[in-house]
């Protein structure tokens, strides 16, 4: 099946990296794949605007089908929708449990993740030492971020005290999918997780799996991030 799908995508983009882990969890590892430089604009160029007018990565072809918006696409190589299990369920770990209390829980901590991990740690809080210039920062709203970026991380870190294990409970899941590469990408950034133990612990134990090592960033493995904007603030 993985000689069937093809994957445009971006080193170190989150978005990008969901989907990865996922293809690998499901045993599509080998699939063919096209790595794209965002600084060439090549997520702009013809081959990635022909499957997705937004030209953005990643872009997902499996056969004839195409699938858009990394979320999606890690949706669709475990399920068709909420009522009836693909043929891919049964390839590799499943995602997404069939228990339905089990389910609720993966399905909220997927969507917790995705939407707040992203608005507070990146889109809030990172983006804006991206976006604004050192002397135009101003220390309070800086301030204002890095104590709401807080206040989510010790939430998560909660949640990995009461399930010993990863962020839905026992077993990893999709959940773990949408939350795990924020959690990279803030060390990245300078986060010490020394601060959170069980995020810690978690960290390391996610770091290990085949899927995240096979699908890990490769410029992260050749250079360190050239800015820490984390970095004792977190």
């Amino acid at each position: 099946m993985a000689e069937n799908m093809f994957l445009f995508w971006g080193s170190g983009s989150i978005p990008c990296w969901k989907p990865m882990i996922v293809l690998e969890e499901k045993g599509f590892g080998g699939y063919k794949n096209k790595l794209i430089t965002f600084s060439n604009k090549e997520h702009k160029g013809e081959d990635v605007l022909k499957l997705n007018p937004r030209g953005q990565v990643p872009t997902f072809k499996d056969g004839d089908i195409v699938v858009n918006e990394s979320n999606a696409i890690c949706e669709y190589l475990e399920v068709i929708n909420l009522y009836t299990y693909c043929t891919y369920t049964d390839k590799g770990t499943q995602l997404i449990p069939t228990d339905k209390a089990k389910r609720a829980r993966v399905l909220q901590r997927m969507h917790e993740a995705a939407a707040n991990m992203q608005q507070k740690l990146v889109l809030d809080l990172l983006y804006y030492f991206f976006q604004t210039k050192e002397e135009d920062r101003k220390e309070e709203e800086v301030a204002k971020k890095v104590e709401a970026a807080k206040e989510e991380l010790d939430r998560w870190e909660a949640y990995l005290g009461e399930t010993k294990a990863f962020v839905a409970g026992p077993d990893f899941s999709m959940a773990d999918v949408w939350f795990y590469p924020f959690i990279a990408f803030s060390v990245r950034m300078g986060l010490e997780l020394e601060k959170f133990p069980n995020m810690k612990a978690y960290y390391d134990k996610v770091t290990a799996r085949p899927s995240v090592q096979k699908s890990w960033p490769p410029h992260w493995k050749e250079e360190p991030a050239k800015f820490s904007p984390f970095k004792g603030r977190i």
